[in-house]
């Protein structure tokens, strides 16, 4: 969250002031918790659909919740565990995911537009049909993601590694890919063979 979300009064909201289907978040994060360790009373954060804008999940454990079109617009999951959760078809505009660990989640057909991802982890994400514009990608790892069908206009993804992502019909051409780590041989549509 930038000084102008605090000036417009947009600040983020806590897990205790959210409900979905008429719990606390803060208590299906609990349950959730215990569902991610193997302890009784643990059930696994069904969050399907859930308004989830503006809310407070620095560093929450969400691998494996299931938060498909969950709208997290302006949420703050910096350094969140989400790997294996499926986020399909989600809103993640302007959502902070700063060094989270996205590994094996499902992202697809997914917007995370203007959403900051530096230094997250997306290792065999699946981000198919995933709207990225204008994404801060820096330092991001996509081995082994899905990327088809995304749309990349904008992206930020310098210093991203993509080496070992298949990037057969994506179109990068308007994405910054200065110092990427590309696969060999790849060559950005529109960039002549030498």
């Amino acid at each position: 969250m930038g000084i102008l979300d605090i000036l417009r009064g947009e600040s983020t909201r806590s897990p205790h002031s959210i409900r979905h289907d008429g719990k606390r978040l803060s208590d299906i994060l609990a349950a959730h918790a215990k569902f991610v360790r193997g302890q009784d009373g643990g059930a696994r954060a069904d969050l399907a659909g859930a308004d989830l804008t503006r809310a407070n999940l620095f560093r929450a454990n969400l691998a494996y919740a299931d938060l498909q079109g969950a709208n997290l617009e302006n949420a703050n999951l910096r350094e969140a565990k989400l790997a294996s959760a499926d986020l399909s078809k989600s809103y993640l505009r302007s959502t902070d995911m700063r060094k989270a660990d996205c590994t094996e989640a499902n992202l697809s057909g997914a917007d995370l537009t203007e959403a900051q991802a530096g230094g997250a982890e997306f290792f065999r994400a699946d981000l198919s049909r995933a709207v990225l514009r204008r994404t801060d990608f820096g330092a991001t790892n996509f081995r082994d993601a899905n990327v088809q069908g995304a749309d990349f206009e904008g992206a930020i993804l310098k210093t991203a590694i993509l080496r070992e992502t298949n990037l057969d019909g994506v179109d990068l051409s308007r994405a910054d890919l200065s110092t990427a780590l590309l696969p060999p041989g790849y060559r950005p549509a529109g960039v002549a063979k030498s």
